[in-house]
């Protein structure tokens, strides 16, 4: 069942429509099956990121010669909302593997950098991890404790600290990690899974994300040689670029979840009865799906109109905050209200409108709370800083 009430896709064109539909026969057949018991486990799902390497999911955005698809971001965001369908945890692997990973080391890494690690991290054969956010300082990176000092011959670095919420620490094999210099300048590095004093101890017991691993990264007087440092930035540009393509990946991402959500509810208010007729047949419950349906038109236009801003490079930091707070929010209310018209169904596993719903609580807040990012559309609007 196609949701597109505005028919965009109309203008999205056969190639988009075609990466789309491989991305969703991808969740249907190998994800869909099997994304509940992995939740309800609190396991990942084995192999996934070498099968999201096989259909191209994986760093779509970089050229071939790279190891990535060479799709545009576009064709990115797409993939990011078919993925999120199946499971937040997903799109979640693909989108820290894409743009955390792949992206700085591809926009800031030396020729030898990308060669090394870019095609090993697009065919899912190597893992990646993401670190920024520190016990400490989740909303506010710049003042983290993390170091990265010259170890006194000049032959390289020590790298000391902790990292926090990192989604695949646990099984990373190469995270890339922002510390600050002598000079407080940060610095972007590559931390390999094998380097003395790197250990990576697992978060448990989440009620979100639960097919995901999440975990800490820590450095206990890790040795980092000259040529793993990323040469290309020295300063807080370096992490926020990244998480302004993570974000762009999560504004559609959401919609994903919102459609399975609206899909499911629609479902099973035209086959559910009571009082002798079909609960879609009353008012209250044509509201909720009203509004679902007007909200995850609105987020389609809004990420549409993003898109072609991002393939042009016009996107704005504070343009993709604002998709970013809106779609996901967008996404957590569908997922509510769907779970109200199925009533008591809406909780159990047969239906992963839950899973959802709990998920979403996660990205809602990482990539930049809810409430930060309103914060960044107010300062541009107004010229004020209110951080």
């Amino acid at each position: 069942m196609a949701v597109d009430y505005y028919n965009l896709d109309d203008v999205l064109g056969d190639e988009y429509l075609l990466i789309r539909a491989a991305t969703r026969a991808f969740i249907e057949k190998d994800i869909a099956p099997v994304m509940d018991s992995y939740a309800q486990a609190h396991e990942p799902i084995p192999d996934l990121m070498r099968k999201l390497g096989d259909i191209g999911a994986l760093g779509p955005f970089i050229p071939t010669e790279y190891g990535g698809a060479g799709l545009d971001y576009m064709a990115y965001g797409l993939i990011m909302q078919e993925l999120e369908a199946g499971d937040s945890a997903i799109r979640s692997a693909a989108s820290v593997q894409s743009s955390l990973v792949m992206f700085p080391i591809y926009t800031f890494g030396s020729e030898e950098q990308k060669r090394k690690y870019l095609p090993l991290l697009g065919k899912g054969e190597y893992i990646g991890a993401f670190g920024l956010t520190e016990p400490n300082h989740g909303s506010d990176p710049a003042h983290m404790e993390t170091k990265l000092l010259r170890d006194g011959t000049n032959k390289g670095y020590i790298l000391t600290g902790t990292k926090m919420w990192i989604t695949n620490a646990p099984i990373c094999d190469v995270a890339v990690v922002w510390a600050k210099d002598e000079a407080g300048k940060v610095r972007g590095v590559i931390v390999e899974r094998q380097d003395a004093g790197f250990s990576t101890p697992e978060i448990a017991n989440k009620w979100s994300l639960r097919a995901s691993l999440t975990g800490e990264l820590v450095f206990d007087q890790v040795h980092i040689t000259e040529d793993r440092l990323l040469p290309g930035v020295s300063s807080m540009r370096g992490p926020l670029s990244c998480l302004n393509s993570a974000r762009y990946g999560i504004a559609w991402g959401a919609i994903g979840a919102a459609i399975d959500c609206y899909r499911i509810a629609l479902q099973y208010a035209l086959e559910r009865k009571q009082f002798g007729k079909a609960i879609a047949s009353f008012q209250l419950q044509q509201k909720k799906l009203a509004e679902m349906l007007t909200e995850i038109t609105k987020a389609q236009l809004l990420v549409w109109r993003l898109g072609q801003l991002r393939n042009t490079n016009k996107a704005t930091p504070q343009q993709i905050s604002m998709a970013k707070r809106n779609n996901v929010y967008m996404a957590l209310q569908v997922a509510r209200d769907a779970r109200q018209l199925l009533g008591a169904m809406g909780i159990v596993g047969d239906y992963p409108i839950m899973r959802h719903m709990m998920n979403l609580e996660s990205v809602i807040t990482y990539e930049g709370t809810h409430d930060i990012h309103l914060l960044i559309t107010g300062q541009d609007i107004t010229g004020i800083s209110a951080f």
